[in-house]
């Protein structure tokens, strides 16, 4: 398993993390397999979109913050319910094929830390599995 740390610096953002992933696949020497990108946060989540334009990062936060309204008269007491539906909305995880060492990702693609409670000091866990026989 592989750690990766990040410090968000905003309320909501999308933290492009591909570059992280990539290097970090290389590094365990996996050739053929998956990469299961896991978020250990209720308040935080994973995607994979387009990375070519920023407006697309803006778009989805801007229509997550619509469909989930911060004054939106939630129970939980902590203030920061909107975050939990936000990540449970989007996902804790999500998985990447690898093959000859390399992530079979769209040209537009990238991987996407979601964070909906920062600015935070935030961890992504990465489980390489490799196809059998490899």
């Amino acid at each position: 398993m592989v750690e990766i740390t990040l410090n968000t610096r905003q309320k909501a953002e999308m933290v492009d993390i591909t570059v992280k992933v990539r290097e970090a696949v290389r590094e365990c020497g996996l050739r053929d397999g998956v990469c299961v990108i896991f978020v250990p946060h209720t308040t935080a989540g994973i995607v994979i979109n387009e990375n070519a334009d920023p407006d697309v990062k803006r778009d989805i936060l801007d229509h997550l913050a619509r469909l989930v309204p911060s004054g939106g008269g939630y129970s939980h007491m902590e203030g920061n319910a909107p975050a939990h539906i936000k990540s449970s909305i989007v996902g804790a995880s999500c998985s990447v094929i690898v093959h000859g060492g390399e992530l079979v990702l769209g040209t537009w693609q990238g991987i996407f830390f979601c964070e909906f409670d920062g600015p935070r000091r935030r961890k992504v866990y990465l489980q390489m599995v490799p196809s059998p026989g490899s």
